[in-house]
Parts: C-alpha cells; sequence; structure tokens
C-alpha cells in the first residue's frame, strides 16, 4: 500500500511539472499570433528587445527541453510494468503517431493553411523521433543508454565547429540532425526544420535514465538528495562553462550596455538545435523543482496535474484555440479574407500581418484567457482516460 501511494506521487510530480511548461508554453505561442513584433522582431535580440519581452520569450525556453526530458521520464516508468518488447513497440509506434501529428495536425494548426503547404518540424517531431530512437536503443544495458545520452548531449556542439568553418555546405540530412533551415521540396511548398533532432534524441536518453531515480530502489528522501544535487551541480557547471565562452554555445556572451543587459547576454543561449549550456539552464532548475514539489498536495498542484496528465491533448488543442483567436482578432481590425491570403504571400501564418499586433498586456491577458479556457475540456478528458483504461487508443494521446 504505502508503495503504492509513492508511486503515485511520483507520477504526481512528473505531472505537475509538465502541466507548468504547458501553460508557459502557450505563452510563447500567443505572442507569436498577436504581439505587434512577433513577426518583425527576435524578442531575444539585446539590440531591440526590452527586459519584460526578453524573459517573456525566455522563461518559455524552459518548455521544450522539459517536455523532451520527461518524456524519456515516462518511458522509464512504464519500463516498471511492461517488457523491454512491449515498452519498445509501444514507443516506436507512438513515435511515429507523433511524427504524422506534427506533419499533418500541429502544422495545420500554426499555419491555417491546408495540403501541407508549409511543414514545420518542431517539439512533437523531435519527440516522435527520439521515442522511436530509444524504443529500438531500449534493448541495450542502461549504462549503455545512459553513456549514448551523455555523449551526445556534452559532445553535439562539436558539430559547430564543423558548421562555421569556411565552405561548409549543408544539406537536408546534415540538418534534421543539427541545424535549423528552411527547405523547399515543391512548388510552394515548404519544410521549415526547427528542432534537429539529434541533441534532443540525447536529452530524452537522459531523462530515461534519470527515471531509475523514480523506482522503487529508491526511497522519497534519497530521490530528493540525488535530484537537488544533480540540479545544483548542473547549474554550477552551467555558470563555469558559460563564463569560460570556452564551449557549449554557439553564440558566445559579451558584456552589454549595462549589467542587466550583460546578464541577459549569458543566459541567452542557443535554442535551434539546444546547445549543451541551453539544456543545462534549463534542466537544472527542473530537477530543483522535482525535489521540492514531491510531496505538495494542495488546489495549485491539483490543477498543474490536470493539465500534465493530457499534455499532448492541450497542445494539439491550444494551437488551434490560439490560432482561431488570432483569426478573429484579425477581423476585428478591419481585414478581410483576401487580405489573409494576400497576406500569406509575406507571412505563412494565415490570418497574420507583420507589424500587426498589440501590447505585452493584451498579449498576456489572452494567453490567460485561453489557458483558463483549456481547462475544463483538459479536466473531462483526464476523467475520460482514468473511467476508460481499457481504449488502447488513448495511451497515444
Amino acid at each position: 500500500m504505502n508503495q503504492a501511494l509513492t508511486t503515485n506521487k511520483r507520477i504526481e510530480s512528473i505531472d505537475i511539472l509538465r502541466g507548468i511548461v504547458m501553460i508557459i508554453m502557450a505563452l510563447d505561442h500567443v505572442r507569436d499570433f498577436t504581439h505587434i513584433t512577433a513577426v518583425t522582431q527576435d524578442p531575444l535580440d539585446l539590440q531591440t528587445t526590452t527586459p519584460i519581452l526578453f524573459f517573456t520569450r525566455f522563461i518559455t525556453h524552459f518548455c521544450a527541453p522539459i517536455f523532451v526530458f520527461l518524456s524519456g521520464t515516462s518511458a522509464y516508468l512504464q519500463s516498471q510494468r511492461k517488457t523491454k518488447n512491449e515498452l519498445s513497440s509501444f514507443l516506436i509506434k507512438r513515435g511515429l503517431w507523433l511524427i504524422f501529428a506534427e506533419i499533418f495536425i500541429v502544422s495545420l494548426g500554426v499555419t491555417f493553411i491546408p495540403f501541407n503547404h508549409f511543414i514545420m518540424l518542431q517539439v512533437i517531431w523531435s519527440i516522435g523521433i527520439s521515442m522511436v530512437i530509444l524504443g529500438l536503443l531500449i534493448h541495450l544495458r542502461f549504462n549503455m543508454i545512459l553513456i549514448l545520452g551523455l555523449i551526445i548531449v556534452f559532445g553535439h556542439n562539436l558539430l559547430d565547429i564543423l558548421e562555421s568553418a569556411a565552405g561548409f555546405k549543408s544539406n537536408i540530412w546534415w540538418d534534421l540532425i543539427h541545424r535549423q533551415s528552411f527547405h523547399q521540396y515543391a512548388k510552394d511548398r515548404w519544410l521549415f526544420i526547427m528542432y534537429p533532432f539529434v541533441p534532443w534524441t540525447g536529452l530524452m536518453l537522459l531523462g530515461y535514465c534519470t527515471g531509475k531515480f523514480f523506482s522503487s530502489e529508491f526511497t522519497v528522501e534519497q530521490r530528493r538528495k540525488i535530484l537537488i544535487r544533480l540540479g545544483i551541480g548542473i547549474l554550477l557547471f552551467f555558470v563555469v562553462l558559460r563564463f569560460s565562452n570556452v564551449y557549449g554555445n554557439p553564440i558566445p556572451w559579451s558584456f552589454q550596455r549595462n549589467g542587466l543587459y550583460t546578464f541577459l547576454s549569458f543566459i541567452n543561449v542557443y535554442k535551434y538545435p539546444p546547445s549543451l549550456l541551453y539544456m543545462c539552464i534549463t534542466i537544472g532548475p527542473a530537477l530543483l523543482f522535482l525535489a521540492w514539489i514531491e510531496n505538495m498536495q494542495n488546489r495549485f498542484t491539483g490543477i498543474m496535474r490536470v493539465y500534465g496528465r493530457t499534455a499532448f491533448f492541450y497542445y494539439l488543442i491550444h494551437f488551434y484555440l490560439a490560432h482561431s483567436i488570432c483569426a478573429v482578432l484579425f477581423f476585428s481590425r478591419g481585414h478581410s479574407i483576401n487580405d489573409a491570403l494576400q497576406a500569406v504571400k509575406q507571412n505563412p501564418f494565415l490570418f497574420q500581418i507583420p507589424g500587426e499586433g498589440y501590447s505585452l498586456s493584451i498579449v498576456y491577458l489572452v494567453w490567460a484567457l485561453l489557458v483558463i479556457s483549456l481547462y475544463p475540456l483538459c479536466k473531462w478528458y483526464d476523467v475520460y482516460k482514468t473511467v476508460h483504461k481499457e481504449k488502447w487508443w488513448l495511451s497515444y494521446l
């Protein structure tokens, strides 16, 4: 009975963290659809940004790596109740489904343009392909998976040296591995590789191995101490390596016009692909949060758990809702459908014209309304999944 309770708490702490990052993630996507400079300005460009705009974007840096990392952790927890063959089959099939969903469902929600005019390979793609790879590697010994994950995460930035060399020429296969890029694959059809998958796969492998600390081999107190030490150690490693400007991020930090902007430069790490330092500054705090939140039970954690238990369901719906809000605001400004079709020639997202939009205060208001409006639907789906555990297809949503 006690072991069952411990397991429940363990899973709940992961779901709570996942729920929080899902909510934060929606802020970035609402900003993409509604902020006045979303299409025309990089919020992390220290020459043009403001501190509040910078942190509005920076806080969402935590979402993708934690989502990927916890997907690996969840896979390990499933290994406690499935055979290796069962888990391998599930991960491969679910990974392929996620890749399909990214191309045909998520891309449509982002662009609102049917027939795959503009395909975006984002975080769901990276999780999907990483799950397929983990499903193939699951038959290896645990230590081999750990070593492979460490090699990828700590070593992939060596590819930056090749990419920065004079005369380097990339192609779609290289870009899928380690470089963000656009590719035209047919007339008026584009592929946008946002998430080159290899670093994300390494992070999922380490998330899988971290799942071991959530097994019955460790008590709650032992796990808490391990997570705190790992979290602090990773953050200290980040500070030392980032200060050195030697390795771990393709763009070095530099002194800026004042101390605040110098600090922003220091923490402004590269996401596409996720650098070693990017993963350190996001996963370190995540481990500390998991240690802190495990024994906490209140109204807030209960709400976050609902979002976390329905993460993929929430992810799919929130894009369509955010883009629908964008469309309503577009027409409220007096535009016509012809204006929208003309604007697509400049920007591949329907109902969005570069230079039009709203202030950050409006962005935050829309974000809050979106998240709150999705809670009843997520709550219903969570209950439905719990009641209908016999339905196999629910495990894929």
